[in-house]
């Protein structure tokens, strides 16, 4: 039986793949894991099994969890991996794929995306089998990220839930907001300090989350579900600015639906001024700035103010002209009194008989030996019957 060295076995594999792949293939896969060291980035990429394509992050956020680089976007499958390849994009290749993919796409490579990328397979006898880099097509990655915005909202529709949220009602005066917002962030701030220039009283309770990248959907869940809806008048969802590639995170389907499904009403101010995301859509209302949506509410209060005054004062005339009817009115009556007063009938030549204290109207009323007075403007004269 003839037996190989190891390293001749690997020469063998290295030859046939050499003789019989071609120099390039153009190969679909999801970025799993990327690093990069001396210039050169080394890729994972996998094909994860029954798994659809999701938005993508912030590789600030996946940077500020070390375990996601390992994780990637694996863990999201159902089914484990179909495939797992290692690829290498040296630095004189990388340093102009890099620019020319973002220039294109306006999104940077990063953890969980799905790209098309131009690869030459390479067997190395100590590491392997691998793949070199050499072009990456950025018309897929938009495609994919414009196909998947489409689906989710296809399937919000779908399920009944796109307008829930906009269907409620926010109550006559806002009072006590709920925060879902970065505690550090710049808009977090800004939204505050506007409320507080308002003059209005509004109570604000912060639920710190993620606002991007990968993880960014499940922190802001929680952070929702954290909050006891019925302690609140509204939920506001701020970030304040940041590249899009920051807010592709507000396209993901569990974290819309979930908003779309909130019982109290669910504002955003998530600091895009060109776009608007999916999270935009299914909400209450969306402003683009924490700024703008801090005077949203300054402009309500104000507003429901100024229409209370106007009310008091449409009162207050209402008022003073009936009670200017009815001091007309005792005026008529007092007149008419006066009209009808004894002074004045006496003054015109008018007596009043009585007899016993009871006026007389008809002499019928009168019996021989009755004293009779009669009463003048100046006196009373006493008479009696005969």
């Amino acid at each position: 039986m003839k037996t190989l060295r190891l390293s001749e076995l690997c020469a063998l594999i290295e030859d046939t793949l050499s003789m019989d792949l071609a120099d390039r293939y153009w190969v679909r896969a999801e970025i799993a894991s990327l690093s990069q060291r001396g210039g050169h980035a080394y890729f994972e990429l996998v094909e994860p099994a029954g798994v659809t394509p999701v938005s993508v992050g912030c590789a600030a956020a996946v940077a500020a969890d070390p375990a996601a680089v390992e994780r990637g976007a694996t863990e999201r499958g159902n089914g484990g991996l179909i495939a797992k390849v290692r690829a290498t994009c040296w630095s004189n290749i990388y340093n102009m794929l890099k620019p020319y993919f973002e220039e294109q796409s306006g999104l940077p490579l990063q953890v969980g995306m799905q790209v098309l990328l131009a690869v030459r397979v390479d067997f190395h006898a100590v590491y392997g089998l691998s793949l070199q880099i050499l072009d990456i097509d950025p018309t897929f990655t938009i495609g994919d990220l414009a196909r998947a915005r489409r689906e989710t909202i296809e399937r919000l529709e779908r399920e009944g839930v796109m307008d829930l949220n906009r269907s409620l009602s926010l109550p006559t005066i806002i009072e006590k907001i709920a925060v879902i917002s970065s505690a550090q962030a710049a808009g977090y701030e800004d939204f505050v300090e506007q409320l507080r220039q308002g003059g209005f009283r509004f109570e604000t309770t912060l639920y710190p989350a993620m606002m991007q990248g990968l993880y960014a959907p499940k922190s802001i869940i929680a952070a929702l579900r954290a909050i006891d809806a019925e302690q609140y008048d509204c939920v506001v969802i701020l970030r304040g600015g940041g590249a899009i590639t920051d807010l592709t995170c507000f396209d993901d389907y569990d974290l819309a639906a979930h908003c779309a499904q909130y019982p109290i009403p669910i504002l955003t101010g998530i600091g895009h001024t060109k776009d608007i995301s999916v999270l935009d859509m299914v909400a209450f209302a969306a402003l683009k700035t924490p700024t703008a949506l801090a005077q949203y509410f300054v402009d309500g209060r104000a507003a429901l103010e100024a229409q209370i005054n106007a009310l008091i004062q449409r009162l207050t005339a209402t008022a003073q002209r009936q009670l200017l009817i009815r001091r007309h009115a005792v005026e008529l009556l007092e007149q008419r009194l006066t009209s009808l007063s004894p002074e004045r009938i006496f003054k015109l030549g008018y007596s009043l008989t009585t007899r016993n204290g009871q006026i007389l109207t008809s002499v019928s009323q009168v019996r021989k030996g009755d004293i009779i007075e009669t009463h003048l403007r100046d006196g009373v004269i006493t008479t009696q019957t005969i």
